[in-house]
């Protein structure tokens, strides 16, 4: 299943504007790339705003207690099936 190219900048720009990365635009995230670690590098502080940020954006709720949690935050991609599995 092709994901919304939109949707796609839509999500990089939610990281950016929530997580007040300076410096970076959306072509600076690679949508398949790690977003933890060794990736975008952000950490549980950033997992906890961008589910604000998620459910404030796009009206979706990743529960943290989720087995799935992780899988879902893993990149872009992840997190924008996500919001289309959930819509």
């Amino acid at each position: 299943m092709k994901v919304s190219e939109d949707l796609v900048l839509a999500v990089k720009q939610m990281i950016i504007d929530s997580l007040n990365l300076e410096d970076i635009t959306p072509d600076d995230i690679d949508t398949d790339a790690p977003l933890f670690g060794d990736g975008l590098g952000l950490d549980s502080i950033d997992a906890l705003e961008l589910g604000l940020a998620l459910k404030n954006r796009f009206g979706v709720v990743i529960s943290p207690n989720s087995e799935n949690v992780k899988e879902h935050f893993y990149s872009v991609a992840t997190l924008v099936k996500f919001i289309e599995s959930a819509s």
